[in-house]
């Protein structure tokens, strides 16, 4: 890499208050399309993954609206934030109350922007870069899951882990506005919050975010 990923995503947000959650700050960009032309160059890659930690998604607004709402879901106790992109679920239990807070994304990206947006709101979130859907689920009282249900593989590869979280006793909290490979037969539905997104890639501006809870198994 030319730059370093701090400063990569320093180069292509701006720090902005998030919409419905204005308590919150995130470095945010203003266009998806220039930013994944960047990363692809950045890296070398032509593959690589959209900039999802650059952006607010239905889903994880809707979770730190809950959160906002029912800090009791969180407060005094550990969460870990599946795919945490921006870190915005992360930073919203941070809010909550929890006690300790794990963000996990692949992109490394992801890790320098939630370190980033961490700091600008005054909380400290570890951070898992590494693909944690091949390892055991760790020793949280709860996760969070935003956004994970847009592509059909990942999909796949989510529920199997969240349902072990689940069987383990943990609380699973997922937030999604009803993409196609959502699993609703599994969840049971908290509550709705209509949100307004932050990128041109979500069908509409203002969406209906929702929140699950994961049903135990059997």
């Amino acid at each position: 890499m030319a730059t370093s990923p701090r400063a990569f995503v320093l180069r292509h947000t701006r720090l902005r208050l998030v919409p419905g959650l204005e308590e919150i700050r995130l470095h945010l960009a203003d266009a998806v399309l220039p930013l994944w032309h960047a990363v692809q160059i950045e890296t070398a890659d032509p593959d690589a993954p959209l900039p999802f930690w650059a952006f607010a998604w239905a889903g994880g607004l809707a979770i730190g609206r809950y959160l906002r709402e029912h800090p009791e879901a969180v407060a005094g106790r550990r969460v870990f934030d599946l795919a945490s992109g921006s870190g915005l679920c992360a930073i919203a239990a941070m809010h909550a109350g929890a006690s300790v807070v794990t963000g996990a994304d692949i992109d490394r990206f992801a890790a320098a922007a939630t370190a980033l947006n961490a700091r600008a709101n005054g909380r400290r979130v570890a951070f898992a870069r590494r693909d944690v859907l091949d390892e055991e689920v760790p020793d949280v009282d709860v996760v969070l899951a935003g956004d994970c249900w847009y592509e059909g593989q990942l999909a796949e590869r989510v529920l199997p882990w969240l349902k072990r979280a689940r069987a383990q006793g943990i609380d699973v909290l997922v937030g999604d506005p009803g993409r196609r490979y959502l699993p609703t037969e599994e969840l049971s539905e908290l509550a709705s919050f209509e949100v307004r997104t932050t990128t041109e890639l979500e069908d509409l501006d203002h969406k209906q975010g929702r929140v699950y809870a994961l049903r135990q198994s059997g």
